[in-house]
């Protein structure tokens, strides 16, 4: 029976203050855990520069791989050099319009802002309506916290969704109006990840075990981690990753992973031995 694969997905960071180091790019490592957890493949995370011919090849090249969830975080606000929405549209061949559902969203937001007294007037300037300027055939994603819309786009088999760049923004639009969307059209798997924190074995030493261990459970995926010593004892996670399409099968194969490596490493005569529940899949 051929093995059952995920639907796959890229992240694509756009700015260049990430790229100069001046920003820390929180945002991929946020949206890495929560595919995982969907049962979703991430394949890749690239990071390009505010400009426009970057941005529109690497959605182009995530396309061309067939990746089928494209996800673009920053580069959707009123300035000039916020421009991944026209890289979407180039590397789409859709040209930008005015859309009516992030128009309306833009109307309500500064609206509001205008009533708090955070803004001096609530009329939707040329800067505030180029945040409404999205690709012919996107769909607007409500963006609770800030202002500028998301935009999820329908591309043959793909996905092309783009997101703020802050970090409170893009989640807010994730959790609201993306995940939904994914976990009701991607293909998932269920994960399991545990492990255990070893206690007096090097890595080096617990390398052959592990090694031993892949090979004959080649369905799973086993790493470990260095973390240091403590009084003179070094301290090694292993974990232990699996996935398939059924949720009580990953749950029963790495129980049977974990006492194959617990009975193992414990002829290595470490000091201790611990289990280390991480998380379940989807």
């Amino acid at each position: 029976m051929a093995k059952f694969r995920p639907s796959t997905a890229e992240i694509v960071v756009v700015g260049n203050e990430v790229l100069n180091g001046e920003v820390l790019d929180t945002n991929s490592n946020w949206l890495a855990k929560r595919l995982y957890s969907s049962g979703l493949h991430l394949k890749r995370v690239t990071a390009v520069r505010d400009n426009l011919r970057e941005i529109s090849a690497a959605i182009r090249e995530s396309l061309r791989r067939g990746t089928e969830w494209i996800i673009t975080t920053g580069g959707l606000g009123p300035t000039d050099d916020d421009m991944t929405l026209q890289g979407v549209s180039l590397a789409t061949r859709r040209k930008t319009t005015l859309n009516p559902e992030a128009l309306e969203m833009l109307r309500e937001r500064y609206a509001r802002l205008y009533e708090m007294g955070v803004v001096r007037e609530r009329e939707l300037t040329p800067a505030r309506l180029k945040m409404a300027m999205l690709p012919k055939g996107a769909r607007a994603l409500r963006n609770r916290v800030g202002s500028a819309p998301g935009s999820a786009l329908k591309y043959g088999r793909s996905w092309v969704i783009s997101l703020p760049g802050v970090p409170s923004e893009m989640r807010d639009i994730y959790e609201n109006e993306v995940e939904p969307l994914i976990l009701s059209h991607a293909k998932r798997v269920h994960r399991r990840v545990d492990g255990l924190i070893v206690s007096g074995v090097p890595e080096s030493t617990l390398a052959p075990v592990l090694s031993a261990v892949s090979r004959k459970f080649r369905s799973v995926y086993i790493k470990s981690h260095p973390k240091g010593i403590e009084a003179g004892r070094s301290i090694v996670e292993v974990m232990v990753h699996a996935e398939g399409r059924n949720e009580e099968e990953v749950e029963r194969l790495v129980g049977t992973v974990l006492q194959e490596l617990h009975d193992r490493v414990k002829g290595l005569m470490p000091d201790h031995i611990e289990r280390l529940e991480v998380k379940g899949g989807s």
